[in-house]
């Protein structure tokens, strides 16, 4: 196995474990203010969310740095031809951070009404415009020998559209269920109902952009000439399906790993059909940016390799003990002198 190749499978490992931890802190996010009844609910969900959510976020920037050190090429061309997605997503990721940090800092109503709505539309615009970006991407983006030939409008085309809903879809039934798991109470009840309600709206959106890929993209190609890769969109499906079977039998936390593990196994199964292919040109194949040329040189991807041994398992460490830390199922009385 080449070092690209190595690369290719360690870049979308990053992006789907981002997806997978930072998409229930997007679905809190977007919830909090429908399902939290009061002041200290609203306290409970931030609670939920507060000592792992820029924790999660570090999964972003390591994508990043990643695509920058280990395909150069992509990561100039998503900036380039991505731009304006790219600002919105930054833009939007800045206001939900601030908007955390900054409602405790006053106690006035309005103070928190106006963090709290600023919360929800930053937690709701992240994930559209990301699953707006990878849909084009999932299709190929207008590129040919000469550099780009689309637009920020044509983004905004049926497939690119509905990869964002389902993102979106994803996150929210995320978000639910983590809020199901770590809070108590009538929070956690209300959050309980919302999920399964949101489960079957994720799973008729799977079942359409399943067909829609069919001829909008070429991502099955790679499963057609390898049938044996259609294990992982099986197991797609089976842990949507193990999510509602969990979920019926009021097992909270079996059921939001089963969403943990959709998440992981959509975007590898996006992965597996996108191979070699980091963007693909829906113009001229020839145009298209695969992990063989534009990735950088061999020395470098070998220092990386170092690099990602060495740390990659000390983050994850860290993770999992601050994971464990917080455990504990919150209640209002947890909350009622609490920091948000």
């Amino acid at each position: 196995m080449t070092l690209q190749i190595v690369w290719f499978i360690l870049w979308g490992v990053l992006w789907a474990v981002y997806f997978t931890l930072d998409g229930f802190d997007f679905g809190a996010g977007m919830l909090r203010n429908f399902l939290a009844k009061d002041e200290t609910e609203r306290s409970v969900a931030l609670t939920a969310i507060g000592p792992v959510w820029d924790g999660n976020e570090v999964w972003l920037v390591t994508a990043g740095g990643a695509t920058f050190a280990a395909f150069p090429n992509v990561y100039a061309s998503m900036f380039s031809y991505l731009y304006l997605p790219m600002l919105l997503i930054l833009f939007s990721l800045i206001v939900r951070g601030v908007s955390i940090e900054f409602r405790s800092k006053s106690e006035g109503a309005r103070w928190h009404s106006f963090w709290d709505w600023a919360l929800a539309i930053s937690s709701f615009t992240a994930p559209l415009v990301l699953g707006l970006g990878f849909g084009n991407i999932f299709q190929g983006l207008p590129m040919a020998a000469d550099g780009y030939r689309g637009s920020f409008w044509g983004l905004f085309n049926a497939y690119g559209l509905l990869t964002a809903l389902l993102f979106v879809a994803l996150f929210l039934q995320h978000g639910a269920l983590w809020l199901e798991y770590r809070t108590g109470g009538s929070l956690a009840e209300r959050s309980r109902s919302l999920a399964s309600k949101l489960w079957y709206a994720v799973a008729a959106l799977t079942v359409v952009f399943l067909a829609a890929t069919a001829f909008a993209t070429k991502l099955y190609d790679n499963f057609l000439a390898s049938p044996l890769w259609l294990v992982v969109p099986v197991l797609a499906v089976a842990s949507l399906v193990g999510v509602r079977l969990f979920h019926a039998r009021s097992r909270a936390f079996a059921a939001f790993v089963a969403s943990c593990a959709t998440i992981l196994l959509v975007v590898a199964t996006a992965l597996v059909g996108l191979f070699p292919n980091l963007i693909p040109s829906s113009l001229d194949p020839a145009a298209s940016l695969t992990a063989f040329n534009s990735s950088s040189g061999p020395l470098t991807l070998k220092v990386m390799t170092v690099v990602a041994c060495i740390f990659v398992p000390i983050v994850i460490v860290y993770q999992f003990l601050v994971y464990r830390f917080f455990r504990a199922k919150l209640t209002r009385a947890d909350i009622a002198e609490g920091e948000y």
